[in-house]
């Protein structure tokens, strides 16, 4: 086992990889191992596995580790390795966090558990529990969806501040730039690096607003690396221009329901995926939404986007 790289640094572009299944629906461990060459010839910064669109819901605690496994040879330490850790308890969430540790994960994303009584206090305790049973960063995941309830600004700032572990926050509850900024404001310079999500739709805005980066899937993390690096050298309007050429595509990518298909559809074109296929109950697209795909690809085409391997 390699391993694992420690960020000095939670900034720039760590990209959700999905979990490839062949036709049968059993774990595609090489088409894996070719998504992650592709992303890491991409320049991205880091690598998540086991996020909500991993389709770690859909997987047993068997397939849960061999995937860890497999991404942390695949990696090779080159750049960090974040794994999904989320449960519905603190008992589940420490075993799933000491076993990413022990399979070469540099940092744990976890969700609070669904709670009967979402209170401060609980959420603060059940993120101070983990942080004493696993020595690894800690990176909190604020996305309403998973835990049934939302974390408000002064709630993250408090959790951060007061579980030392926690290394960073990945922020998915809109308005992500105005709960970004209200973060910075009541945080201080104290405040751990925030990273956006939501498959990069507000990229721009979030970097605007305060955000060292971001945490998410899409198909063409070249866009993104492009994005955050001239943002980060001051190149302010040509971070701009790029990211209003490109998110007509990272908004068609992301569709509720279906948009874990089409970034596996995208990825099957791109030849890392042998099969684009998905578990039940995920949607398919049908022949309707794949022509509306080919039609954005031919027109970003048309439009000089030759950087990209768009097939």
């Amino acid at each position: 086992m390699q391993s694992a790289t420690i960020p000095t640094a939670w900034s720039g572009v760590f990209s959700v990889l999905p979990t490839p299944f062949d036709h049968s629906g059993a774990l595609d461990l090489n088409s894996l191992a070719r998504v992650i060459a592709l992303y890491l010839r991409a320049g991205v910064d880091g690598l998540v596995v086991l996020g909500v669109t991993s389709e770690a819901a859909r997987l047993n605690d068997a397939e849960r580790l061999q995937v860890i496994e497999s991404a942390a040879a695949a990696v090779e330490g080159r750049v960090p390795l974040v794994v999904g850790a989320s449960a519905d308890g603190v008992r589940r969430a420490i075993e799933y966090s000491r076993a990413a540790r022990d399979a070469g994960a540099s940092a744990v994303l976890v969700s609070p558990p669904r709670l009967a009584r979402p209170t401060a206090d609980a959420v603060v305790g059940f993120y101070t529990a983990l942080a004493e049973a696993v020595d690894l960063p800690l990176v909190v995941q604020d996305y309403p969806p998973v835990c049934g309830f939302t974390m408000e600004p002064a709630l993250l700032v408090r959790v951060a501040l007061q579980v030392a572990s926690v290394a960073a926050i990945k922020l998915e509850d809109p308005p992500t730039p105005w709960k970004i900024a209200r973060i910075r404001d009541l945080g201080g310079p104290q405040t751990p690096a925030i990273l956006g999500g939501l498959g990069g739709v507000y990229l721009l805005e979030e970097l605007e607003a305060g955000a060292s980066g971001t945490m998410t899937g899409f198909a063409y993390p070249e866009i993104l690396v492009r994005v955050v690096q001239l943002w980060n050298k001051g190149q302010r309007e040509e971070a701009a221009g790029w990211f209003y050429r490109y998110v007509p595509l990272m908004r068609f990518e992301f569709q509720e329901g279906i948009g874990i298909a089409l970034r596996k559809e995208i990825l099957r074109r791109r030849g890392a995926l042998r099969e684009a296929t998905i578990r039940p109950p995920g949607l398919r697209p049908d022949a309707s939404t794949l022509a509306s795909l080919e039609r954005l690809l031919g027109w970003l085409r048309e439009q000089g986007g030759a950087e990209w391997s768009w097939d």
